[in-house]
């Protein structure tokens, strides 16, 4: 059982938990849900002891191994080979090296001695452990999870920094699985699967008879392996006993219990405060009143979730195009000699919601961006029909934005009909409000910088959206309305996207690329689901992605070598290289905040008539001003240096 007590962790702006307690039972299967803020990964990163908590005592059963998959990237360990690295990770090379070594001295002892019987015992237990751990079935396990995770023989070999971003965690997801893990804790484990993979994750997770917390905006997933939701909000933690939908059921009954409660608990209060303030100066009912005074006082105040902020997310008026939107024919892309596809041909037509599937490396964004005229065909054409107005997003997006501008500076350049509330309003819905809208680009994390750059999308009078992976980084208020926003859209939409439930509830057709041709489903995401999986059972071995027949293979390879590498290993330069002046800006932005803080609560004092009656203590607040404007300066200095710094051109490794 894993055990949290009087849990808590705060920060100057922010009290994430206050005595939080937790027991979770061996083999329990939750779900940890809650706005964005609240600490669901600071939760996970305490309890595996990447935090530590102000107070309280973690308590983890003994002898049980934990795997933990970030949401954020972790840069791998260079010079090793793929399968090598799961192995390292995994800790079967570090057994095998254990065994060899007993080996080695078991053949220096004499079979007779009392020290070769030590010795023997000693490596009789590590054999154990390493047959436990799978050791002798190690490489064919690996293979197994990898192919489930959607690599590649040919990856198998190949070195773990040639991989990109989301190849990297899949890695990491892997080294979980094959680590025979007691416990996994996920925070996000969806963001970067695909289809095929993420139906592998899950019947691997159904399977699993550890103990299981994830954190995830995927509904399907919690539905189908949760049995319980963990909900945090108000610095504490509630359980709900059931999936998903049944917590988003229960909630609302909560909620509404809850609302009867406040309100007969409000109507005690007043008519107790009413009595204490007709009788407070009677003598005769001095003991009722200072009863009733303590009474209020011991009082725990029924705490009820603010019922959110009406937000809305909407586009501006869509002008009508032709019924043809987009046609292809005969499309077809090669990259270094390597087709990704050859011959694609079909129509999107006016008013059509399409989601464009495949395993990763199929060609979707590639496709994407053939469309969207971000690249050229090797053959065939793409036409855009009659007054069509086309925006695009991708994960790339996010790129395009002016870092030298303010949050609220972007959205302001921004051509749109838009007013300056309409403007804020769309902000707020995309989780940047108050002071984050004064926010330099430069300083957002990946994930605000893309929901800032598909904020920007909306402003746009399009009538035809291609949206490459928009909801990776959108919680599930933001999604539901970015998706109530995209059902009343009356244009052409084509999406790339893994969310199972944003999907279905939004197409009305399906376009799937596999082994470079194009099989095309009228209808929602079940029913494509539904229909692939016929064609599964129609081929009899069960795998519609590594027939004979396919030729992906050493497309993929050139997909991910050539261009995601390139890709990968240009972010991984420039993050190097601002890494160090990111994490002084955050330390400077933060001490920032706490002197005005200070400065604010100085110059409300003095402003107090009694404080101003005091002249040592005028004297030392005016100390305090001074010494904090000073600092501010200073830091304003620093801060607006760095934003120089991180925002000029890099050089390039080796160069002055």
């Amino acid at each position: 059982m894993i055990s949290l007590e009087n849990i808590s962790i705060g920060f100057p702006e922010k009290i994430l938990f206050d005595n939080l307690n937790w027991r979770i039972p061996r083999g329990s299967r939750i779900g940890l849900v809650g706005n964005n803020g609240t600490g669901k990964t600071t939760l996970f990163r305490t309890i595996v002891g990447l935090a530590h908590p102000d107070k309280g005592n973690i308590t983890l059963p003994r002898n049980q191994r934990i795997g933990y998959l970030p949401q954020d990237l972790i840069e791998l360990k260079s010079n090793i080979d793929l399968v090598s690295y799961l192995k390292d990770k995994s800790g079967i090379t570090k057994l095998e090296h254990s065994l060899k070594s007993f080996e080695e001295h078991l053949t220096s002892l004499s079979p007779e001695s009392s020290k070769y019987q030590t010795t023997f015992k000693k490596y009789e237990k590590i054999s154990n452990l390493f047959e436990h751990r799978g050791g002798y079935t190690f490489s064919v396990q690996a293979h197994k999870v990898l192919k489930g995770l959607g690599f590649r023989e040919k990856d198998f070999t190949r070195q773990c920094t040639e991989f990109s971003g989301g190849w990297k965690m899949r890695i990491i997801l892997a080294s979980i699985l094959l680590s025979s893990p007691d416990i996994v804790l996920l925070d996000e484990p969806t963001n970067h699967l695909d289809t095929e993979s993420l139906e592998w994750l899950e019947g691997w997770l159904i399977n699993f008879t550890g103990t299981i917390i994830v954190i995830s905006h995927d509904r399907y997933f919690m539905d189908k392996l949760m049995t319980k939701i963990a909900e945090l909000a108000h610095q504490r933690l509630t359980i709900y006993q059931g999936n998903f939908s049944y917590y988003l059921k229960e909630k609302i009954k909560r909620q509404e219990l809850l609302q009867k409660e406040a309100k007969n608990q409000q109507e005690k209060i007043t008519k107790t405060q009413t009595f204490i303030d007709r009788f407070r100066y009677k003598n005769t009912k001095a003991v009722q009143v200072q009863s009733r005074i303590k009474m209020l006082e011991k009082m725990q105040i029924v705490k009820i979730d603010k019922a959110p902020k009406k937000a809305a997310i909407y586009f501006p008026k869509c002008p009508r195009s032709g019924d043809k939107v987009v046609s292809v024919e005969n499309l077809a892309k090669v990259y270094e000699e390597i087709p990704v596809f050859s011959g694609l041909n079909f129509t999107l037509h006016r008013g059509e919601k399409i989601a464009l599937v495949g395993v990763n490396g199929a060609g979707k964004s590639t496709l994407s961006r053939l469309i969207s005229k971000r690249e050229s065909p090797t053959a065939g054409k793409v036409h855009l029909g009659h007054k069509v107005n086309l925006a695009f997003f991708s994960q790339e997006s996010s790129q395009n934005l002016n870092y030298n501008h303010t949050v609220w500076e972007e959205i302001s350049d921004e051509s749109s009909s838009m007013t300056t509330g309409e403007r804020r309003n769309l902000l707020g819905a995309f989780l940047f409000s108050g002071d984050a809208i004064y926010k330099p680009i430069s300083v957002l994390s990946g994930g605000e910088k893309s929901r800032l750059a598909l904020a920007k999308i909306l402003m746009q009078e399009s009538n035809f959206l291609i949206l490459d992976e928009p909801t990776n980084h959108l919680d599930t208020i933001t999604k539901e309305l970015f998706q109530r926003a995209l059902l009343k859209y009356s244009g052409t939409i084509l999406i790339v996207s893994h969310d199972r439930f944003f999907l279905d509830n939004l197409i009305t057709r399906v376009i799937e690329i596999r082994d470079g041709r194009i099989y095309d489903y009228p209808g929602n995401y079940s029913y494509f689901i539904e229909k692939r999986a016929q064609l599964l059972t129609e081929t009899n071995d069960g795998d519609l992605y590594n027939k004979k027949t396919e030729q992906p293979k050493q497309r993929i390879k050139t997909l991910n070598k050539l261009k995601k590498q390139k890709e990968a290993e240009e972010r991984n330069r420039i993050y190097r290289q601002n890494k160090d002046i990111l994490d002084k800006l955050k330390s400077v932005e933060e001490r920032i905040k706490v002197l005005e803080k200070n400065k604010v609560g100085v110059e409300s004092q003095l402003c107090d008539p009694l404080v101003l009656k005091n002249s040592n203590k005028v004297r030392n607040l005016m100390i305090d001003l001074k010494k904090y404007n000073q600092e501010l300066k200073t830091l304003i200095k620093t801060r607006k240096e760095l934003n120089l710094k991180i925002n000029s051109p890099l050089p390039l490794e080796g160069e002055g």
